[in-house]
């Protein structure tokens, strides 16, 4: 019975295409590993990969991946609206098929474990794999970002899982852990005033009293001249899209701005998309059965 695990590993380039594809090249042609998607995003300057595999073969690309990006990302140059910590800024596994969040957990702590004795890179676990509650949470792991992670790290309460005890000179720190499926969603204003999106996304974010399985930051992108509100939604069982939606409408109103479109990055679950439609459809008794791909 096969087992998939799936990873979503965020490298912190999103402008460099031919860095990106050497990163990206680890997952490409391995036998049990399949690459199906990777996005990069200039204002972000991030690019994140989604990859399913059977879980040695993974681990095995998942870390190859690690030491691409070590020695092509140097954070010292880096600049971009998301925050960021690590070349390799986070890495998650979740549970596809025939494997549990337990086993998800103990390859993260694997690949850490691996991944720290070949190049030197501290690794926090976080989520599901987190050793204390404070380090649940992404957001409190990157706060300080890579400037700031070297005196955070002297703190008894930020010493890394795995690793040296301070940050790779070029590389920073990882986070990697077990977690379930979660929604990368963005949505776009009218507006480039940076302050109007992050007066929302503390609205809507559980750190601030949002929605419990929704984190939030303002982004501004340069090149259109407008703000995102940038968005994980990470149960979207719990918090939907298109709840997470209307409540960014409904706060836009107050600032005299308008949504002007949306974005989902990365891939999303089917069952997501079905809830959004029967949302805004109005759909009565209706189940994912009557997808035509899935009876196919």
């Amino acid at each position: 019975m096969n087992k998939i695990v799936e990873c979503v590993p965020n490298f912190s380039e999103g402008r460099d295409l031919n860095k990106i594809e050497k990163i990206v090249e680890a997952f490409r042609g391995k036998k049990e590993v399949k690459l199906l998607d990777y996005s990069n995003d200039e204002n972000h300057n991030r690019c994140v990969v989604t990859v399913v595999g059977e879980p040695e073969p993974l681990k095995e690309a998942v870390i190859e991946a690690i030491g691409k990006a070590v020695e092509l990302i140097d954070l010292t140059k880096h600049e971009g609206q998301h925050p960021r910590m690590g070349a390799v800024d986070v890495i998650p596994f979740i549970p596809i098929k025939n494997v549990t969040v337990e086993e998800a957990d103990e390859l993260a702590k694997t690949v850490a474990k691996e991944a720290s004795d070949k190049f030197d890179l501290p690794f926090f676990l976080y989520e599901k794999s987190a050793t204390a509650p404070h380090r649940e949470n992404l957001a409190k792991i990157r706060k300080g970002q890579f400037e700031g992670m070297a005196e955070k790290m002297q703190d008894e309460m930020w010493k890394p899982d795995f690793g040296p005890k301070t940050i790779h000179p070029t590389a920073g720190v990882t986070a990697i852990g077990a977690r379930m499926p979660l929604v990368a969603y963005n949505i776009n204003l009218d507006t480039n005033n940076l302050e109007i999106a992050n007066k929302i996304a503390r609205q809507i974010r559980h750190i601030s009293g949002g929605f419990r399985y929704c984190k939030a930051i303002g982004i501004e992108l340069e090149d259109r001249g407008i703000v995102q509100v940038s968005m994980n939604l990470t149960d979207y069982t719990k918090t939907a899209v298109y709840r997470a939606f209307e409540t960014v409408k409904m706060e836009c109103k107050r600032y005299g701005v308008n949504v002007i479109g949306s974005e989902i990055i990365g891939l999303v679950p089917m069952q997501a998309l079905v809830d959004t439609a029967e949302y805004y459809l109005g759909l009565e008794d209706f189940s994912i059965d009557q997808v035509l791909e899935t009876r196919l």
